[in-house]
């Protein structure tokens, strides 16, 4: 089962190809930013970006 679920995520969302942008584009950051300052990963990107998502930290606008 996805948590959160994908109801949940469209709440911050409108759409589901915006979702999936803004996932990869934050993911991508996430990794970048770790990679940079030598940090180990302790969870996937992906799987970061989305529960900054479902928490409301990430702002949907700034990556439209």
């Amino acid at each position: 089962m996805l948590y959160p679920s994908l109801s949940d995520l469209l709440k911050h969302v409108n759409s589901r190809y915006m979702l999936v942008n803004i996932i990869a584009q934050r993911a991508r950051q996430i990794a970048e930013e770790h990679e940079k300052n030598g940090e180990p990963l302790k969870k996937k990107p992906v799987s970061m970006a989305i529960e900054e998502i479902a928490s409301g930290k990430l702002n949907p606008e700034d990556y439209e």
